[in-house]
């Protein structure tokens, strides 16, 4: 693991250490859920973006070349 150092104004971190005192964790716990969170978006969006175009790589559908007009959309 590695250390960070970070610069907060004290009120935010006053405020902050007594929201991970209600939680009975650390302001370092959070930051490091917060960081971890982040991370792990990431890594599944870009799962998700590569398992898309995998599958868009394998699909058989053949688009058309119907041209939609604006009345053909809006019609009743």
């Amino acid at each position: 693991m590695k250390n960070i150092t970070l610069s907060v104004d004290e009120d935010v971190l006053d405020a902050v250490r007594i929201y991970a005192a209600e939680r009975r964790t650390s302001v370092n716990g959070l930051v490091r859920e917060y960081l971890s969170a982040i991370a792990d978006h990431r890594r599944r969006a870009k799962e998700a973006r590569a398992r898309i175009a995998a599958l868009s790589r394998m699909s058989t559908a053949v688009l058309g070349t119907r041209n939609w007009t604006r009345d053909d959309l809006h019609e009743r």
